[in-house]
């Protein structure tokens, strides 16, 4: 019809709504119809917003337009509805839908879906078989019902009511239809009987839609489209119907031949409906139905949405399939808008490729039922920008399968056009133009494109470069850039101009490379010279003036539409021969309305190839290359390379030859190419064994070592963020799952590594025995299989909350695809790995990490990472590693040096690209336009192959015709293994194939041109697929069995490691390599087929990354700065081996065991052999066998042994050291030997030292000249692949960014990829949560670099370091032993009997030696002589497992005990209660206020007053209670700078059981206390003691304690309990008793140490018959040789100290000195005993003190000056501790007595000179021991009356210590004593005067002689009192 505008009648379209308008009268039950005038004039009223918008019903959808806000249908959803959406009831663009009521069905009529009235099933999917009788003169054609769009029902037409072919003469009105018996003269009539239930009138033109033909076997399928009326689906010229196989222009049904259409058709009739949740790749239209490609407008929320007419394929949802490619109908929830490839979206569009294929008739027709008070039309400067993925055009079936999509959002509406802005692209114009030219979006509104669209491609590549104007001020500050320097649109175009006119002919535009020179103009001229409209065509002419014709300007003045249909115009109708076309046409329309536009027409038929062919996903030109082979398409090129370059028929040539050869076959080794003999002897043919070659022993180098330690660093990071995400301290085991991409060969190859680590025997996970027969069920492939095993290893999980588990994700790159928009793509599921680790289960779990492992982290590193960038470890980069190594050493030889070796000057570089082939192929392609590239190379690739077999062999007149590369590698992989001193050893040759159907195509054809050509037995042919594992022949197979010395005859190769030097070609398939490892004898890479298609970084180097490896450091030249001296890195490695060392374990204080192992032993190198770690399961503390330690061994050379990375393994015994150079067994290479032929290795490269080692030299790397100029960037000036997009599932965040260098890594790498790429909507982190996922790791390092082995290595020592945090340093020192120890039995061995304790003599001397620096307690049984000497200047640890008894520190949780430490959500800190409690101290003489903070739940320990206010006393068990019971002594610790550390968590040391723990705390340490154990009582010291030291604690708890049982006595006294009944005992307990143990005799007489809870001793010691008669109890402490022997006796009267159990009664009148710091204990027992109380030691029990390093005693005071005014103050010495009174010396910020104590410790040789070292004269100290150094021995002598002494008749003392001497020390007790001539004295007071008064009182000047400067004080500040003494000499 002609067009109808507002305001025009014409007469058809008259009659046509009178039409409508009468019948939907005749229909209406109101009778009320609406004027038909008001249809055609008037605007509608606006929908009401709850009625349904009927748009286009027969979509099968009801668009709710008001109703779901949310949701955007694409018109143009499928290719079958495009005329439909055209079709309307035939009102006017403005015109409502008319609303159709249908008159109901007759009763008991059949209304279901698909059936007629009658019940007769009219599917066709159910009646194609059917006989069906067609009445005369009728037609059968099939009708689309909206309620079943995907089935078609047959009906049967009159052949006058059906449109000729041209869309002409049918006749309207009345439509005779037939179905079953029953015919119809109205349409109307029909669509009732068969149940279409339609929302709007019935139109036959609506709704039947297709002929249907009968196919080959005769059934019934669906044929051409009716075309109704002219222009609505216009029926392509007659050539569309005989289209050749090549020709890419249209989709008709008769395409694949036959007459149907269907024979060939790769896919079956599918009626099954379609999922509504899915989402494919993508779809092709067939040119009938795509004759209109139009914009459209958007409207999600209010922006708009700009859509471009694109390419003929249309990315949509589907999962079912019509005959011929056409996707069934969908729902709008299926279309998706967000940022990816397949859908629509509203983010930054220019970031993908993508395009849309939009169909419709003329303009007005396309308006249809669209509101138009919604639409928002595109403004006319607006950059339109493709919202779907163009796609190049053929008429293959791109097709997805399901997947659940999210909903979409808005709807997107057409876009009002202005007249004339349609272009009609010609017919024909692949084929006349031999180009398919390629639109690309500039600036300005593209037109409609109606005709031949899918001849043309429409990219939006470079669109992004032009929205700089959408900047924001953030990403403009962050470049350096401000609103000012951004440029006009004419700078652009000139820029753009300048660009294509500067691209070489072999050059595709890149938009990054366009990108950074938009970046760069704007940075260094701002803003641009102004350049007016009419300046611009000049400007643009002179800059393609210099291009040499390859790039062309049109100007037009009206619109970019009239340019480009004028150049398509001239493109058609030159003639193809004698086209010179320009590469580029740039069309600039530089209107006064709408400003300067522009856009490119690419017609280079290299460049607009390459450019379609980059805009398809991997996926998706997989797909394409399937369906070409499919359909035969590539019969043309099958049929060009039958024929060789000669001319001659290859396949004859070959069958003459092999027919001639007579089956004989060229001799596999040891012979020339020539020589033939017969196949039989050939196959018997044995080369020699070299096993010693293959011996394989484990290693791990220094770089693995380092990265695992950074590993476990990072996790402990986690652990110690304080954020409780990871917490390490409960954690006694590690387990781990390794998950690979889905490939059998990785599968082995990382399951090898696991055996030959013996990672599983250390971690304690399997047997020894069988751990080589377990290690496949650690590697779990991400394929079907993957949920049930996960499902397995998740129970694991839960079950074992204890063991920490690792999920390690390798390769984590590879298919990172949501699990949303996953789908079966290309025959490999997708979205498997988001649904394994980003699944909640492994989210939430806390006792998993995941480690995500990656060679291209590019992908992992977006702005919505699941990984925080602190969680990323990165290899260490290639100079740090060559610094660690040494020169003789492999090195790491990775992408980054295949791009620098371009600089090497050599005649044939490594990397390179082969210039003939690109020849060949360029004329292929120019030949082919229609194919896929990747064919065209692909069959050529096979042709190369093929003839320079034939070249070598049996027609060396191919030689010509054969690329030098092709040739060259081919004579070596047929000639090596017959060089001598090969063995038969050859090399292997690598053919990378992408497409499986293609790579499969390769091997069958070189397999039967090799065997026709008798090399069968010269070199193997293997396809490398991830789906399958290695198939080899026997012959080979036994080959590689005889190299090995395997003689296990069921051994195959299972990994390419395996197949070590075999000749062989691998033909490697699939769309990514996924990691495998290659032999060393890999040389030739050839990736001749990657090229343009691979323009993301990753797809590139993923490629190179097959090549890379280790060689030896003396092939690659050395780099122009100079290497470091290898001393320097000699010590730098030692340094760092160290360094490490305290990672995994934190500082041990050496013990024996750990001192001694090195480094390398203590991570972990276990197994030294596979063969050995079978039978010998490592420990932690042995060493590995032959290793040479860095303390044994401290020379250079012992260094060298230890860590030399690659030549000598960790093994000492020649026969075990590998001989070859190690591959840091990772992804990298190592052999891969199964169990059975466990020593296999590398056979080149050796490093024996009888042979000459073989250098291991960089692989050999062709590649297509497209990769080559991007891998070649670095050293040239065109853009380097690192510049690319990282990967294909990201998108750029902003069209320009700062440039990256490939000098960027690691770290700074990561940053600028989160900073500047985001995840697509396909992308698995798309919806990742904002916060980064806290126990998730990145480990990135460049392929084959050896991350498999580094991560390995790290489950080693992260188990070594969580045995570490089970295990403690314990003090492991032997005790003294006496001279001549007489032992004493007590018969009694359980508990001591009160009469033989007393008999005990009690031993003064201090044996623990801890008291080592301490002065000997003189007594007549001393030690041995002083050691001062032999004293370790640290004390001596043992690492010891804990136990379940042990005692914790805060680091500790565990479900049992949390609610011991931990404050429950309901209780805050405000719930403790504070309490006074005053008494009166007679020895302060005065009253001391303690404070109790007591939490709620600990009140019942104490006594309070009736209002509950005040506290009245502390209860204490009675002594009557029953013995089995724990009598629950208060446990009181004194404890200051350990309230993270200190071991007070004692729940598991009592059991559990209710116990009174009492923290004694300085009172400004109370909050820190507080806050850790807010569920403990602390007992508070008064701030005057802040300063104190321990002395203060035990004193005043000792006085609190006895003041508490008088009260308690008195208060049960009341309540008629006797006096002597409460318990007196308390214990006293440092913060550092870890373990008890006990010796327990065993049956066979002798006895064991087993570990008990404090509850057994202390139940133990308090069950004690006549318990109370005992002053003071305590235990043994434990060490290694005394746990190995039984005791000599059971209890003992000697020293008692660390853990008491004290008898305050008794004790009443004996106090601990509250001014002391130290040895307040040795003094406290001494005046014990000689008070005539008993102290006994239960050395049955043993006490582990473990050591901690902060706080307690260690915590000790800077000594430094009061005023700091000097800024380096020298160390002060202990002299200056004192001085003379009043003098001016410097004073110092310490307390007086510790001043005084660390004095007499460091100078008593001062002032005692005689007592130095003389044991017979020691120094009498009256009532107090002091610490006067260990070579000065103390006489302690008590002068209380009534007190026991030692006997000092005829002791001669060598001085006498006075120390603050109290009332009972009388002149007449010192007249008793006898001192040596020349003696001396030391009186020490607490002030000057008390000091005079002392000497008078005591009459000191008869006997000792004093002088003035004698006297000294302490230097302390004046603030504190200072200590005064006196020294004087005997007379």
């Amino acid at each position: 019809m002609g067009n109808s505008y507002a305001g025009q009648l014409k007469s058809a379209r008259f009659e046509e709504a009178l039409h409508n308008s009468i019948e939907a009268s005749l229909r209406s039950s109101s009778g009320d119809p609406q004027p038909i005038f008001t249809q055609l004039y008037l605007e509608p009223e606006p929908y009401p917003g709850n009625m349904e918008v009927d748009v286009k019903a027969k979509t099968g959808v009801a668009l709710h337009g008001r109703e779901h806000p949310g949701h955007e249908l694409v018109n143009g959803n499928s290719s079958n509805d495009l005329e439909e959406l055209e079709d309307e009831d035939g009102s006017d663009t403005s015109s409502p839908p008319l609303p159709y009521l249908q008159a109901p069905a007759p009763d008991g009529c059949c209304t279901l879906d698909g059936f007629c009235q009658a019940g007769k099933d009219l599917r066709l999917v159910s009646i194609a078989t059917e006989p069906i009788e067609v009445p005369a003169g009728f037609e059968l054609v099939g009708a689309k019902s909206p309620t079943v769009p995907e089935h078609i029902l047959v009906c049967a037409v009159d052949r006058r009511f059906l449109p000729d072919e041209n869309g002409k003469n049918a006749l309207l009105g009345q439509c005779q239809c037939n179905c079953c018996i029953f015919g119809f003269r109205y349409f109307t009539e029909f669509s009732n009987h068969i149940n279409l239930k339609l929302s709007t009138q019935p139109k036959k033109q609506k709704h039947l839609k297709y002929y249907l033909v009968k196919n080959s076997q005769g059934a019934l399928c669906k044929g051409p489209l009716i075309c109704w009326k002219d222009g609505k689906t216009r029926l392509f010229p007659s050539s569309a119907s005989t289209s050749k196989p090549g020709s890419s222009s249209s989709l008709s049904s008769k395409e694949n031949g036959g007459a149907s259409g269907h024979s060939s058709s790769p896919f079956s009739l599918s009626d099954s409906p379609p999922t509504r949740t899915t989402q494919a790749s993508s779809v092709f239209f067939g040119n009938q139905e795509c004759s209109f490609l139009k914009p459209l407008a958007s409207t999600p929320g209010n922006k708009t949405l700009p859509i471009v007419p694109t390419a003929l394929r249309v990315n949509v949802p589907t999962n079912s399939l019509a005959v011929d490619g056409r996707p069934p109908l969908l729902s709008p929830s299926q279309v998706s808008l967000g940022p990816q490839g397949q859908a629509y979206r509203t983010a930054d569009l220019g970031d993908s490729p993508v395009s849309s294929a939009m169909n419709s008739g003329p303009p007005k027709k396309r308006h249809r039922s669209w509101h138009p008070s919604s639409l928002v039309p595109v403004p006319p400067t607006a950059v339109p920008v493709p919202a779907i993925r163009p796609i190049v055009c053929s008429p293959g079936p791109v097709l997805g399968v399901a997947s659940p999509q999210p909903p979409v959002m808005g709807v997107i509406q057409p876009q009002p056009v202005t007249i004339g802005e349609t272009v009609i692209v010609p017919d024909n114009l692949l084929n006349s133009a031999g180009v398919r030219p390629v639109i690309l979006i500039g600036h300005g509104t593209l037109p409609y494109f109606y005709g031949n669209v899918g001849d043309i491609v429409v990219s939006p590549l470079l669109v992004s470069c032009y929205k700089s104007s959408q900047l924001s001020d953030k990403t403009l500050e962050a470049l350096g850039l401000n609103s000012s320097r951004l440029l006009s649109v004419e700078t652009m175009i000139l820029l753009t101009l300048q660009y294509f006119a500067r691209l070489g002919s072999e050059q595709i535009p890149l938009r990054e490379e366009l990108e950074q020179i938009v970046l760069k103009a704007m940075l260094c001229c701002p803003g641009g010279p102004a350049i007016s409209p009419l300046q611009l065509p000049w400007l643009a002419r002179l800059e393609a003036s210099v291009s040499g014709g390859s790039v062309q300007v049109v100007v037009t003045n009206n619109s970019l539409g009239e340019g480009i249909s004028e150049s398509l115009r001239s493109l058609a109708e030159s003639p193809h021969q004698q086209q010179c076309l320009p590469t580029y046409v740039v069309i600039i329309c530089a209107s006064k309305m709408s400003g300067s536009e522009f856009c490119v027409i690419v017609l280079g038929k290299y460049q607009a190839r390459a450019l379609a062919e980059g805009m398809l996903t991997t996926n998706e030109f997989l797909k394409e290359i399937s369906y070409e082979l499919i359909t035969g398409k590539v019969s043309i090129l099958t049929s060009h390379f039958r024929t060789t370059s000669l001319g001659d028929n290859l396949d004859k040539q070959l069958v003459r030859y092999q027919r001639r050869r007579k089956g004989q076959v060229i001799q596999p080794f040891q012979g020339d190419v020539t020589d033939n003999i017969h196949s039989q002897e050939a196959a018997s043919m044995s080369p020699p064994s070299d096993s010693d070659l293959f011996t394989k022993g484990f290693q791990i180098y220094p770089a693995q070592l380092n990265v695992a330690r950074s590993l476990l660093s990072q996790v402990c990071s986690i652990a110690d963020s304080g954020t409780q995400n990871l917490d390490l301290g409960r954690f006694c085991k590690v387990d781990f799952l390794v998950l690979v991409p889905p490939s059998h060969i990785l599968v082995h190859q990382t399951a090898q590594r696991i055996r030959q680590s013996g990672v599983l025997v250390d971690l304690g996970n399997e047997d020894p025995s069988t751990a080589h027969l377990k290690s496949d069920k650690y590697v779990v492939r991400l394929d079907g299989d993957v949920h049930a095993k996960m499902e397995a290893f998740m129970k694991k999980v839960k079950q074992n909350p204890y063991t920490l588990f690792v999920l390690i994700h390798d390769n984590s790159h590879v298919d990172l695809t949501s699990a949303l928009s996953g789908s079966v793509c290309h025959g490999e599921l997708q979205g498997l790995a988001d649904r394994v680790v980003n699944c909640q289960e492994v989210l939430d779990a806390m006792n998993l990490l995941v480690l995500q492992v990656s060679c291209f982290p590019y992908t992992l590193q977006t702005r919505q990472s699941r990984i925080s960038i602190h969680n990323e470890v990165h290899w260490p980069s290639t100079e740090i590693l060559q610094r660690e190594q040494f020169p003789e050493e492999l090195v790491y030889f990775g992408l980054r040096d295949y791009s620098r070796s371009l600089q090497w000057g050599m005649a044939s570089p490594i990397l390179r690209y082969d210039d003939a082939f690109e020849k060949m192929v360029h004329t292929l392609l120019e030949r082919h336009p229609h194919l896929h590239s990747m064919v065209i190379r692909s069959y050529l690739l096979i042709q190369q192959y093929t003839e320079a077999m034939m070249a070598l062999t049996s027609s060396p007149s191919l030689r010509d015709h054969i690329t030098p590369e092709t040739l060259a590698m081919v004579e070596d992989l047929i000639n090596a293994p017959s060089r001598e001193g090969s063995q038969g050893r050859g090399h292997m040759l690598l053919v990378r194939i992408p497409s499986l159907q293609l790579a499969m195509l390769a091997r069958e054809r070189l397999e039967d041109v090799r065997d026709k050509l008798g090399l069968q037995l010269c070199f193997a042919v293997l396809l490398g697929s991830p789906a399958s594992e290695l198939n080899l022949h026997r012959n080979f197979t036994s080959r590689l069995r005889a190299w090995q010395g395997c003689e296990n005859e069921d051994w195959v190769p299972h990994t390419y490691e395996d197949l070590e030097g075999l000749p062989c070609i691998v033909i490697l398939t699939g769309k990514d390599p996924l990691g495998e490892t290659f032999p060393k004898s890999l040389k030739y890479c050839d990736l001749r087929l990657i090229d343009s298609s691979y323009l993301t970084r990753t797809a590139l180097e993923q490629e190179v990354g097959l090549a890379c490896t280790y060689v030896s450091r003396v092939v690659v030249p050395e780099p122009k700065k100079a290497m470091a001296p290898r001393e320097s890195d000699a010590e730098k490695v030692a340094t760092s081996l160290n360094d490490g060392d305290e990672l995994e374990r934190p500082q041990s204080n050496g013990s024996a065991a750990t001192r001694t192992s090195g480094s390398l032993a203590e991570n972990g190198v276990s197994s030294s052999d596979v063969a050995d770690s079978f039978q010998k399961p490592s420990t932690s503390t042995s060493q590995p066998e032959g290793m040479v330690t860095i303390d044994m061994g401290t020379s250079t050379l012992g260094i060298k042994q230890e860590c030399d990375s690659l030549g000598t393994p960790l093994s000492s015994d020649p026969s075990k050291a590998s001989k070859a150079p190690p591959s840091l067994y990772s992804s990298s290479s190592s052999p891969s030997p199964s169990p059975s032929s466990s020593s296999t290795q590398r056979p080149s490269q050796s490093t024996q030292c009888d042979r000459e080692p073989t250098r291991a030299s960089p692989r050999t790397v062709i590649l297509s000249r497209a990769a080559y100029n991007l891998l070649s960037g670095e050293s040239g000036s065109q853009l380097s692949s690192s510049s690319l997009l990282p990967h294909a599932d990201v998108a750029w965040s902003s069209p320009l960014r700062p440039i990256i260098t490939h000098t960027l890594q690691g770290t700074e790498q990561s940053m600028y990829y989160r900073q500047w790429t985001i995840a697509r909507q396909h992308h698995a982190d798309y919806e990742a949560p904002s916060v980064p996922h806290p126990r998730r790791m990145l480990l990135s390092g460049p392929p084959q670099v050896g991350k498999t082995g580094a991560y390995l290595q790290f489950l080693r020592i992260l188990f070594r370091m969580l045995i570490r945090l089970l295990e403690v340093d314990v003090y492991d020192e032997d005790e003294e032993e006496e001279e001549n120890s007489e032992v004493t039995t007590v018969v009694s061995t359980q508990w001591p009997d009160i009469e033989e304790v007393r008999k005990l003599p009690f031993d003064p001397n201090l044996r623990d030696p801890k008291f080592r620096k301490a002065s000997p307690v003189y007594s007549d049984k001393m030690l041995k002589s002083f050691k001062e000497s032999q004293t370790p200047a640290t004390r001596v640890t043992k690492s010891i497992r804990l136990s379940r008894f042990a005692a914790h520190n805060a680091f500790h949780h565990c479900d049992q005990c949390h609610h011991y430490c931990e404050a429950g959500a309901a209780t805050q800190l405000s719930e403790c209660t504070f309490h006074a409690f005053t008494f009166c101290s007679s020895m302060l003489g005065e009253e001391v206020q303690l404070q109790f903070v007591v939490p709620k739940s600990k009140e019942q320990h104490f006594v309070f007053t009736h209002q509950g206010s005040h506290l009245e006393s502390m209860r204490l068990p009675l002594v009557s209670t029953k013995v089995s019971l724990l009598k629950t002594s208060p446990i009181f610790t004194p404890t200051t700078g350990r309230q993270e550390h200190g071991l007070l968590n004692i729940f598991h040391a009592t059991e559990g059981a209710a116990h009174l723990h009492i923290l004694v705390v300085k009172q400004f340490e109370m909050p820190h206390y507080r806050k850790y154990w807010p569920n403990h009582i602390l007992l508070v010291l008064p701030a005057m003691f802040n300063n104190a030291g321990v002395g203060a604690a035990r004193f005043l708890i000792k006085e609190l304690s006895y003041h508490n049982l008088e009260l308690e006595r008195n208060r049960l006294e009341e309540q008629g309990v006797k006096r002597q009944d409460v318990w007196p005992f308390i214990v006293m307990m440092d913060d550092s008793c870890v373990l008890w143990n006990a010796h327990q005799s065993t049956s066979d007489g002798g006895s064991c140490l087993s570990n008990v809870s404090l509850k057994t001793v202390l139940q133990h010691m308090e069950n004690t018959p006549k318990i109370s008669q005992y002053a003071v109890c305590g235990t043994r402490k434990w060490s290694s040789s005394l746990a190995r022997r039984s005791p000599s006796s059971p209890f003992s009267r000697c020293h008692l100290h660390d853990f008491v159990m004290l008898n305050v009664d008794l004790t009443q009148n004996v106090q601990y000195d509250l001014n002391r710091y130290g040895c307040e204990e040795v003094d406290f027992n001494l005046r014990v005993d000689s008070s005539g109380l008993l102290l006994c030691r239960f050395n049955n029990f043993f006490l582990m003190k473990k050591h901690i390093p902060v706080g307690g005693r260690n915590k000790e005071f800077l000594v430094k000056p009061k005023l700091m005014e000097i800024e380096n103050p020298a160390l002060i010495s202990p002299l200056q501790y004192v001085c003379a009174p009043d003098s001016e010396q410097t004073l110092l910020d310490a307390p007086a007595q510790f001043l005084l104590e660390r004095f007499l410790q460091s100078c008593s040789h001062r002032l005692f000179p005689k007592a130095v070292r003389n044991r017979d004269n020691p120094v009498l100290s009256i009532d107090s021991y002091l610490n006067l150094s260990p070579e000065i021995s103390v006489c302690y002598i008590n002068s209380r009356p009534h007190s026991t002494n030692l006997n000092h008749q005829g002791l001669v003392f060598s001085g006498l210590l006075l120390y603050l001497c109290d009332s009972f020390v009388v002149s007449g007790l010192l007249k008793k004593f006898h001192f040596l001539k020349g003696a001396t004295l030391c009186v020490i007071c607490q002030d000057r005067s008390s000091l005079r008064q002392t000497i008078a009182r005591l009459e000191l000047e008869d006997e000792w002689q004093f002088r003035l400067r004698d006297e000294f004080q302490t230097a302390n500040c004046s603030e504190d009192r200072s200590l005064y003494f006196l020294t004087g000499r005997h007379v």
